[in-house]
């Protein structure tokens, strides 16, 4: 058996996840960056997991012309998995239909909560800093108990029914935002020329290449997305927007996290 998570991390939440599915599933999974540099061949593989975080209620739009470039498939099985912070919406069932659009046959789905990376909902104390719970945690263990009896037995002889991907009462209801909503949320970014020590790693960083350096970073707005990524990461802390200049800032997993997810 050979599998695959292909996933997109804007704060390296959804990346930790993915390596705990890997330790968890049968053996054979390999979480792969699709935001890196590097050929996706899905030739052998028997399985594929997309895991992606919760963006404004939807799936990012890196993420989405990933698996939109992809080559049509001809049934492969999958699973779709996503993160998020206060809620997470349609994002699931948006990523399940993204995915089996391009021919994969999806077995199942799970959203896990977990600390609240974006810094607005951070700053409004919204979202649970702990998370995920216990109970959480339980039900993230029967997705992943569920999900390998169906991967074994979709490299068996007998067919694996799909699964359609259910969401609770309220994601149901709350609608995707508008692309430039997040954009537009966070408004233009500057950059402290005297914090700033030009180390490239907003621009190395950016999922939609909307930073050039000059030697200091130079932000493009029309290719922007509002992820927030740079201003997260940036290790001088010298990227702001028009309301936050000093934080919060959510620069990866703590080290509770690490430790309910055994990273």
């Amino acid at each position: 058996m050979k599998g695959v998570i292909l996933f997109y991390s804007g704060t390296g939440n959804t990346a930790l996840a993915c390596q705990h599915l890997a330790r968890r599933l049968p053996p054979g999974f390999e979480c792969v960056d699709v935001t890196r540099p590097r050929r996706v061949d899905l030739a052998g593989i028997d399985v594929v997991g997309f895991a992606t975080p919760t963006d404004f209620w939807g799936v990012p739009q890196a993420f989405e012309d990933f698996v939109n470039g992809l080559p049509p498939q001809d049934g492969t099985p999958a699973f779709v998995f996503n993160t998020y912070g206060a809620a997470s919406g349609k994002t699931l069932r948006i990523l399940a239909e993204l995915v089996g659009a391009r021919g994969f046959d999806v077995l199942a789905g799970h959203s896990l909560r977990m600390p609240e990376s974006y810094p607005p909902m951070i700053a409004a104390r919204m979202g649970a800093r702990r998370a995920p719970s216990r109970r959480q945690l339980k039900r993230l263990d029967a997705f992943v108990s569920d999900l390998s009896i169906a991967v074994r037995a979709s490299g068996g002889d007998v067919p694996v029914a799909s699964r359609k991907v259910r969401l609770g009462p309220v994601n149901a209801v709350l609608p995707r935002r508008p692309r430039t909503t997040a954009r537009e949320s966070m408004g233009p970014k500057t950059v402290d020329p005297a914090a700033c020590t030009e180390c490239g790693t907003c621009a190395r960083d950016c999922p939609y290449e909307a930073i050039r350096l000059a030697p200091a970073p130079v932000f493009d707005a029309a290719s922007c997305r509002g992820c927030w990524r740079c201003y997260n990461h940036c290790p001088a802390r010298a990227i702001s927007t028009p309301k936050f200049r000093q934080g919060p800032f959510y620069a990866g997993p703590g080290e509770l996290l690490k430790e309910k997810l055994g990273g």
